[in-house]
């Protein structure tokens, strides 16, 4: 197994597009000859898009784009830039002479920081789809990261600022992948450790504090500005039934390195496409997702710069 670029994950294309002074934004993963796909929702609060149509016995087989996003249900709205986009380019389901994109979404709650009334748009949406045409995608304060952060248990004055990050493996020819915005009511850990990466900061003694612990000490949680949203990418003949199973196996990467998570108060949210050109064993996709999916996470909090008035890690020393 070596460590490759989501980029070179056959069949997609990734795309940002941010409003940075709004603090806000989405990341598109466009599949442009269609991908087989699942969805594995565990967040008590999730705003999504098409999740009921990537239910294995629904007549849909294969969708065309995810959206991930900030503006919580307000920017479920990008998904329709991201469906005219597409459907300009004859990519879609056919009906008759009709073309109709497949697009599915889940946003994150960030209208708590920066611009209460920004959020990702239709504009916006297609804005992402173009600089998908280029891949242009990178980590940190970007796309559906721009407004993340983590450790909200007591409030913004004692949270990090977070983002979006990649990690892709390949073994043979099989390739998997992930993208993740980490918008976590919790803490991130360096997998299956007790090494802090970013949340819940004391300001005064520059240290980490324990959500977990504090939780379960709390009459009453109030932290309701959260939710973490990814995607498996991987180049495997999967189906869509298999691709569910595949979403849900890489909820595991979330409960390794988030602590708390898949609270009431977030809505995580993890999609998986397949282009269907490997074949491959559905168990071995499912150790790449959660291995990819880890690290990821642990990247979109390490490539998070300080930002509207939060701490990022890569300032954690400064």
């Amino acid at each position: 197994m070596k460590e490759i670029k989501i980029q070179e994950i056959e069949g997609f294309k990734i795309g940002n597009a941010q409003n940075i002074e709004g603090a806000t934004g989405c990341t598109v993963i466009i599949a442009p000859k269609g991908a087989s796909a699942g969805v594995d929702v565990r967040g008590g609060g999730p705003a999504t898009r098409e999740t009921d149509l990537l239910r294995p016995e629904n007549m849909v087989q294969k969708i065309h784009a995810v959206l991930l996003s900030g503006g919580s249900a307000f920017g479920l709205e990008a998904s329709s830039g991201v469906m005219e986009y597409l459907k300009e380019l004859g990519v879609g389901f056919q009906l008759g002479e009709l073309i109709v994109p497949i697009v599915c979404q889940a946003s994150l709650f960030d209208l708590g920081v920066g611009d209460p009334n920004a959020y990702p748009t239709k504009a916006m949406g297609r804005e992402a789809c173009i600089a998908a045409q280029d891949f242009n995608f990178e980590h940190g304060n970007l796309g559906a990261g721009t407004g993340a952060s983590v450790g909200k248990l007591l409030g913004f004055d004692h949270s990090m600022k977070s983002g979006i990050g990649s990690c892709a493996f390949q073994t043979g020819k099989l390739q998997v992948g992930a993208v993740v915005a980490v918008n976590a009511c919790g803490d991130v850990y360096e997998p299956n450790s007790s090494k802090h990466v970013s949340g819940l900061y004391d300001p005064e003694t520059l240290s980490f504090l324990d959500s977990e612990q504090l939780l379960v000490q709390m009459s009453e949680t109030r932290a309701h500005e959260n939710t973490t949203i990814g995607c498996i990418l991987t180049n495997a003949d999967l189906t869509k039934a298999q691709m569910k199973k595949v979403a849900m196996l890489a909820q595991d990467a979330l409960a390794r390195t988030i602590r708390p998570v898949h609270t009431s108060n977030d809505g995580d949210t993890v999609f998986a496409m397949a282009s269907n050109l490997v074949e491959a064993d559905l168990n071995a996709v499912g150790v790449l997702a959660v291995k990819a999916l880890e690290q990821a996470i642990v990247i979109a909090c390490k490539s998070a710069r300080s930002a509207y008035g939060l701490r990022g890690y890569q300032d954690l020393r400064k």
